[in-house]
């Protein structure tokens, strides 16, 4: 599985060529909020949060369902209130949060694993005028690297 996340982050990288910033989510965004600047710049998506529950399967194998988190943040600095004048910010910020949702829905990387499906959202506000929208994804995947192997006979 440690191939999948530069897998998922050059793929929304690809199709949102506008983001400063593709990363694993190490909790850059919470460390901020105890410094004047933040470890990111904006607006940013990170990648983290990996969840797996596995089933055995016949000789060593197994099937697990993945669920991890991909967070789109983005500084809020536009007044947005009605009647500001810059009320479309809100609009434009959701639609490149959608964006990140349609760069991942049904992207299936290879044939070991069924492909992404969203399982919730959520969007929030960070202190700093930081919004994060956060959307969770699963699959399926089949691992045989543990896969029981016939020893060696060697003549």
């Amino acid at each position: 599985m440690e191939e999948l996340f530069p897998i998922f982050m050059q793929r929304i990288s690809e199709r949102m060529p506008e983001l400063s910033l593709v990363d694993e989510d190490y909790g850059q965004l919470e460390a901020g909020l105890e410094e004047e600047t933040y470890p990111v710049t904006f607006p940013c998506v990170l990648i983290g949060n990996l969840e797996a529950e596995w089933d055995n399967l016949a000789g060593g194998a197994q099937r697990g369902t993945v669920f991890f988190s991909v967070r789109l943040a983005i500084d809020c600095y536009d007044d947005t209130h009605y009647g500001s004048g810059t009320e479309s910010k809100v609009s434009e910020r959701l639609q490149m949060a959608n964006r990140v949702y349609a760069a991942l829905q049904g992207f299936r990387p290879n044939n070991s694993m069924t492909a992404l499906v969203r399982t919730k959202s959520r969007f929030y506000s960070l202190p700093a005028g930081i919004k994060a929208y956060e959307y969770t994804f699963s699959f399926r995947i089949h691992d045989d690297s543990a896969r029981e192997r016939p020893p060696c006979i060697c003549v």
